[in-house]
């Protein structure tokens, strides 16, 4: 195969591959994400920045859960909260690593926890078909992300770590409908951007 014919044949399937994202309206739906994963971060912000002016002292709160709690019963409630579809989210757990001793090996702990949920999450979904009323149930209820799972593959997995898309929600529908676990582990790793790229942010508002 010369060059030309190779750089002919990459354009093809480019100009496939984006036809297909257009027609599946990918690129809305990427366009909305990117949109709500800034909202995110601006409306916590903005919030505990609220909060801490007019109700509580967010900072002095923050200290106090550090040294009330030890780090293993935070990183075990936040283990949990990760594997059972992200019942508190992360930004709360960025904000209280900003106040330990060290806060950038807490968040490194805080994102492989959230890995780790992660896979915890797809392995349960891997094994619902055991128990069909529930596995039509949990369908039932993350169908959406499973028909977008089913159109996108990766890249939705990819979205769902590093957007406000509940990961563990991805990772669960990821195990129900027996997406690849190598390829699962791989782009899940996308993760740890999240917490970095968050970090940034709310580190700067709580560091004292």
């Amino acid at each position: 195969m010369t060059g030309n014919t190779y750089y002919n044949n990459l354009l093809k399937r480019l100009g496939l591959l984006n036809r297909y994202y257009k027609i599946t309206r990918f690129y809305t739906f990427l366009k909305d994400t990117a949109f709500k994963a800034g909202m995110v971060v601006i409306v916590f912000v903005l919030l505990l920045l609220g909060l801490e002016y007019f109700v509580l002292d967010i900072n002095s709160l923050l200290n106090s859960l550090v040294e009330t709690y030890s780090p293993q019963v935070i990183f075990t409630f936040f283990l949990i909260s990760e594997t059972i579809l992200g019942i508190v989210p992360p930004e709360i757990f960025i904000a209280w690593a900003s106040k330990s001793p060290t806060p950038w090996l807490f968040l490194f702990i805080l994102a492989t926890l959230s890995y780790i949920g992660g896979i915890i999450s797809y392995l349960i979904g891997s094994r619902l078909f055991l128990i069909t009323s529930v596995k039509n149930h949990i369908e039932n209820k993350i169908a959406v992300h499973i028909v977008n799972l089913r159109k996108w593959g990766s890249i939705f997995v990819v979205l769902g770590a590093i957007s406000p898309i509940p990961h563990s929600i991805v990772s669960l529908a990821c195990g129900l409908i027996k997406y690849s676990f190598k390829q699962y582990l791989l782009w899940a790793l996308f993760r740890y951007l999240r917490f970095i790229i968050y970090a940034f942010v709310i580190f700067q508002v709580f560091a004292e």
